[in-house]
């Protein structure tokens, strides 16, 4: 996003125009991507205003007076991190609607508590508002529930939950384990490695994962010589020798950890010489969920910059008085994608077809798209870890 700090800003309505060409399919040589970037909105010298409409209750806000209804779920009034994200995903959505949405959507927040029921209540509740598109909940259980419904008319789901695979209409927004192992071995295969090993927890998502890592391999000639599952921590040196046993001298091995701490796999692993110099490691986004630890050295990630959310970031501390992080960004993304469409097509232009557009996004977080089994991809930055820091080795994994 470094590049976007220094274009130019023209108008909203510009904005709103490149879009529409972009989604009309006129001939035009913009995409979806270029339209949403919010560094091309223009903003005065003073802090955005605010705009809450109407407040029907402390746990419905409605903010905007556009025809396009659209829902928002957010953990708002819960205990700890979760309230405290919700809260400034509800600041993002705020400043979102500030730049674009106002005139254009009318955005009903809920407060579901961070309640995993009451949070699937509510979900059910805003599918069958009329809403055209519903964003969040952050709850899983309740993500995972939504992405088994199966009605024709159910509107696109943004889900803003951790960890969420996805499904067909309900789109994991959120960076997820399987996105950041796939960009990271596609990283490693785009320099000329031609053989992967997986090590990932068993279980449901251990599919997800090996699926998005062969698809993204195979971009660049490469593949997955095995995925080997493991079970828990007394399993792990057990994967390790197995891969031995099956696979000579791979390129790199991936090692995904789900809710767990990756140190015996790696312990493992470095007990094998690995990472050494004809083999390297690629963690994901969930080792970062713990505590950095010498056995991390040397390998490689792909995740999202957490304190980089591109050109918001000083309008959103001006406007709120302290700093965005990852979640905002999420946030602000997708309401401002919202209101993108409904510029280009009006409140019926919502469907699949242009929420899975192959150009993609451009949000304050980067590149992403959305895939037809609700999974996301982003182009992100690639890292190696040393001396117990992320250090930057590539800009961007990938460009769409």
């Amino acid at each position: 996003m470094e590049s976007d700090r220094q274009v130019r800003r023209p108008r909203t309505w510009v904005v709103a125009s490149a879009l529409a060409l972009s989604l009309l399919g006129c001939q035009s040589k913009g995409s979806v991507s270029d339209a949403l970037d919010p560094a091309a909105i223009q903003v005065a010298d003073q802090p955005a205003a605010v705009v809450a409409v109407a407040n029907a209750s402390q746990a419905t806000q409605s903010l905007g007076t556009g025809p396009t209804k659209v829902a928002m779920l957010l953990p708002l009034s819960a205990s700890g991190s979760a309230g405290e994200n919700g809260r400034k995903m509800l600041d993002a959505a705020k400043l979102a609607m500030t730049d674009l949405g106002n005139p254009l959507l009318t955005l009903t927040v809920e407060d579901t508590r961070g309640d995993a029921a009451y949070s699937q209540q509510l979900a059910v509740k805003a599918i069958t508002s009329g809403a055209k598109v519903v964003i969040g909940p952050t709850e899983l259980p309740a993500a995972q529930h939504v992405a088994k419904l199966s009605g024709s008319n159910r509107p696109v789901v943004l889900a803003l939950a951790d960890n969420f695979a996805g499904g067909p209409g309900v789109y994991a927004v959120c960076l997820g384990e399987a996105d950041s192992a796939a960009a990271g071995a596609g990283a490693i295969a785009a320099k000329g490695g031609k053989k992967f090993v997986l090590l990932v927890p068993a279980g449901a998502g251990a599919d997800i994962v090996e699926k998005r890592v062969t698809n993204s391999l195979s971009v660049y000639g490469a593949a997955l010589a095995i995925t080997i599952p493991y079970t828990s921590a007394d399993g792990a040196a057990k994967a390790v020798a197995d891969m031995g046993s099956l696979v000579d001298a791979p390129d790199t091995v991936i090692v995904a950890s789900g809710d767990s701490n990756p140190s015996p796999i790696l312990i493992a692993l470095k007990a094998k010489g690995i990472p050494g110099k004809s083999t390297s490691v690629v963690g994901t986004n969930r080792w970062l969920e713990h505590p950095t630890s010498p056995l991390f050295e040397g390998a490689y990630i792909a995740t999202i910059d957490q304190h980089e959310t591109g050109p918001i970031s000083e309008r959103f501390k001006a406007s709120f008085n302290y700093q965005a992080d990852v979640n905002v960004a999420y946030a602000y993304d997708m309401v401002a994608l919202t209101a993108g469409i409904a510029s280009a097509a009006g409140p019926n232009g919502f469907n699949r077809q242009v929420f899975e557009n192959p150009n993609g996004f451009r949000g304050s977080t980067g590149l992403f798209r959305f895939r037809a089994d609700g999974s996301s991809e982003r182009s992100m930055p690639f890292y190696r870890i040393e001396k117990g820091a992320l250090k930057l080795v590539a800009k961007s994994t990938s460009s769409f």
